[in-house]
């Protein structure tokens, strides 16, 4: 959208909320954003480009989009929702109780149970999960979450706490790949249970990985006020102990990711002072380790910073300055998810520059790297579908096979 554009749209937002005898404080109120946030959208300063916050605008006021951006609807809105989901196995096996047999029969076996193998079982499930490859993560989980369920119930005491920390890294796999899926209510029931499983295992710091994961499922749900509390509770108890020059790198990985928690909310509030010192936050932090780490399967370091960094930007509207930042960056030797993740951000980028080539070339990589992650994933959607609406009637063939596999035509 050029500036001009831009000014005509805040002049019909501010035509339409008059008309429906809102002040700016209503509307901002009822849009669950700030004052100042809505008077930005009125004078054509702030970029009004996510589908989903267009939609929200359009309702508040009473009216249809293209009342607001006439001409803009070419493609059917995507749903928010996919059917059908590669972790619909894993969805049913979370619900009821986990293990309920085991309450009935709690007589212990005599031989322990035999944890050297669901510990590489749970670094296997990380490494689906990092991969995006749900479907056999899913597959994985339905055998493998009843299996440690049952199995610590009727392990020997000796053996409870270790399985516990194992359940608590199974959990936070299903959580996180929940999350990355739109599932942000299953996301939410696996953190909860990633949660009770680490405190059982007497480890504090995979509790506040668990934390992490809520915040996501908070995050996807739009409730950025949880998000923000379950990330910034982890931030007032880290903060202090990680003060020293020895600090533990985990704690300063677990520290770090929840301020990129902390700049991810702030960017989809608007607000640009607090995710640039969230940002910056996290950018000392990575320094302090020294280079990419994986703690907690958290993926902190240097690189997922500006990651971050790129993402966030694109949250705010400042596609150039995003773009600019990409340009610098070498994601390679990070997890598959992430590099996809990264090139979805740098299409976003190029789709609020209208630049459409250069936006369905990233898409198609990172469908090359995670097939699986990209068909299903709702910022993916509203890309194509803005795309498809900047393309008009001459629709590139392959962002035409993107439409398709995304449900957006």
């Amino acid at each position: 959208m050029t500036d001009p554009d831009r000014a005509a749209t805040g002049r019909r937002i501010s035509s339409l909320r008059r008309q429906r005898g809102m002040s700016q404080r209503e509307l901002a109120a009822a849009m669950g954003r700030s004052e100042s946030w809505v008077s930005q959208i009125e004078r054509g300063v702030q970029p009004l480009e996510r589908l989903p916050v267009r939609q929200a605008l359009a309702d508040v006021l009473g009216v249809a989009q293209h009342d607001i951006w006439p001409g803009s609807a070419v493609a059917s809105q995507p749903e928010e929702q996919p059917k059908s989901n590669d972790l619909d196995g894993v969805r049913v096996v979370l619900s009821g109780h986990p293990a309920l047999g085991s309450l009935f029969n709690q007589t212990r076996p005599e031989a322990a149970p035999a944890i050297a193998g669901f510990r590489a079982q749970v670094d296997e499930v990380w490494q689906l999960a990092h991969a995006s490859s749900y479907a056999e993560l899913s597959e994985r989980l339905s055998i493998l979450l009843p299996e440690i369920e049952m199995a610590v119930r009727r392990a020997p005491a000796g053996n409870q706490a270790e399985l516990h920390a194992l359940r608590a890294r199974i959990y936070q796999a299903a959580a996180a790949s929940f999350a990355r899926q739109d599932e942000s209510d299953a996301a939410w029931v696996a953190a909860d249970r990633a949660l009770q499983a680490a405190e059982l295992a007497g480890q504090p710091l995979e509790v506040v990985a668990g934390l992490f994961r809520m915040a996501h499922a908070f995050i996807r749900q739009r409730r950025t006020d949880q998000a923000a509390h379950a990330a910034s509770s982890a931030v007032a108890v880290l903060s202090p102990r990680c003060e020293a020059p020895d600090s533990p790198p985990e704690e300063l990985s677990l520290l770090g990711a929840m301020h990129l928690v902390l700049s991810v909310i702030n960017a989809q509030d608007s607000n640009r002072a607090a995710t640039h010192e969230h940002i910056e936050e996290a950018r000392k932090i990575a320094k302090r380790l020294g280079g990419d780490r994986n703690d907690f399967d958290t993926e902190f370091g240097p690189t997922n910073v500006e990651l971050h960094a790129v993402s966030t930007a694109v949250d705010l509207g400042d596609a150039g300055f995003a773009l600019d930042l990409a340009a610098k960056i070498d994601a390679s030797a990070l997890s598959m998810e992430r590099q996809s993740r990264f090139l979805v951000d740098v299409a976003r980028a190029h789709a609020q520059r209208r630049h459409v080539g250069e936006a369905v070339s990233a898409l198609v990589k990172a469908e090359e790297l995670t097939p699986e992650h990209i068909r299903a994933h709702h910022l993916v959607r509203e890309v194509v579908h803005e795309l498809v609406q900047l393309s008009g009637n001459r629709i590139p063939e392959q962002l035409a096979g993107l439409a398709e596999r995304t449900g957006v035509l």
